[in-house]
């Protein structure tokens, strides 16, 4: 019989936000060099705002707010949408060599850890059921997000439970589109989300209680053996050191803003698809337009590896318009791009509408597309 794989367990209890996003690449760095073993993560936060690897800052953030009420702004390593974090909230990581359990691609990967979590949470009387693109919910109820890429034959994945939620500062916080809360029925945020408190009168289980059953839904379902481990020193030193000079840093947390709306040489669009949000925006140079000089891809989804799209911007720099279908499907296809819910053509549809209005400088493309059937699959 194959003996279960093993999985070191850790918990990095509380700290400041961008300490933990520190931490996350700490740990893959040194899973990579196999320093560490395949891990699970456990961690909360003191109270933070996350925006996703490829947002806008500004456009996600009531920093004013978060400034007044000391809430600390930063800036995830994954993709995905903003979220605000605190104490009420239970955070769960996988770190692990992407073979270790057979898995394909990042939507297989997002489904199977998703459902593992959904397992844990029934052994506590709670009817989670995964929702793709990478939610975790009950009655259609928001209870955990989650998120994660791969990083050559690593998976990085990072999930969250609601034991509390305080959605007055969670709106507060965040802005929060209405199309966004419209595809999920809801018309708040506090309409949108669960807690275990909510789930059981008003009180959540201890913290330990939950993560216990998460280990156990974990080991059920992945068919591994979780057993409590310990952080080393050189995990410690090796996220001190990100945090001072990378992670931790006010231009990694800020991010590339993109060109002002106003320029007449610029063309711009915003696509709400079912699988996620794509904004684009295009500087061109040359009398006719007809040459792209700048590009930036930003917005509210999911795309491994997690520079591809800051490699896909860089093949569109002094490339022609009339070649963007062919140059960004062949940088997806060296890079090996993988994406959850969102694809190929919808990335390239959103480039081609930018580039389309910039003859049109007073009005950027929006698109708010809807598909009854659901999220299309993701193409590679």
């Amino acid at each position: 019989m194959t003996p279960r794989p093993v999985f070191r367990v850790i918990d990095t209890g509380i700290r400041p936000g961008q300490r933990h996003m520190a931490f996350d690449e700490a740990l893959i760095e040194a899973r990579a060099a196999n320093e560490v073993p395949d891990t699970i993560r456990f961690l909360r936060f003191r109270p933070t705002v996350l925006v996703g690897r490829h947002q806008v800052l500004r456009d996600e953030v009531k920093r004013d707010y978060c400034a007044a009420n000391g809430i600390e702004v930063g800036r995830r390593i994954t993709g995905g949408g903003a979220i605000y974090l605190d104490e009420g909230q239970l955070g769960w990581e996988f770190v692990f060599d992407r073979h270790a359990l057979g898995f394909g691609d990042l939507t297989e990967t997002t489904r199977r850890l998703c459902e593992a979590c959904c397992t844990g949470l029934q052994r506590l009387g709670v009817a989670a059921a995964y929702r793709p693109r990478n939610d975790i919910e009950v009655d259609g109820r928001k209870l955990g997000g989650t998120g994660g890429f791969f990083d050559g034959r690593l998976v990085s994945f990072q999930g969250t439970v609601l034991l509390d939620v305080d959605p007055v500062r969670m709106v507060s916080c965040l802005n929060v589109a209405a199309d966004k809360l419209a595809k999920h029925g809801a018309a708040s945020i506090a309409d949108r989300m669960v807690s275990l408190a909510m789930l059981g009168g008003g009180t959540a289980p201890p913290v330990g209680e939950v993560m216990t059953a998460l280990l156990n839904g974990f080991a059920e379902t992945l068919g591994i053996d979780p057993v409590r481990g310990e952080i080393t020193e050189a995990e410690e030193a090796r996220a001190a050191e990100l945090f001072d000079h990378e992670i931790g840093t006010a231009a990694f947390i800020e991010g590339e803003a993109p060109p002002a709306a106003s320029d007449a040489a610029r063309g711009h669009s915003f696509t709400a698809y079912p699988g996620g949000r794509v904004r684009v925006d295009l500087r061109f140079e040359g009398a006719a337009r007809d040459r792209i000089a700048d590009c930036a891809i930003t917005g509210d989804f999911f795309v491994t590896p997690a520079r591809a799209i800051r490699d896909i911007e860089a093949s569109l720099r002094r490339a022609p318009v009339a070649e963007i279908e062919t140059i960004v499907m062949q940088a997806l296809t060296a890079r090996g791009v993988d994406f959850i819910g969102l694809t190929a053509t919808q990335l390239i549809g959103s480039i081609r509408s930018a580039a389309e209005s910039r003859f049109e400088p007073h009005r950027s493309h929006e698109m708010n597309l809807v598909e009854p059937s659901g999220i299309e699959p993701p193409t590679s």
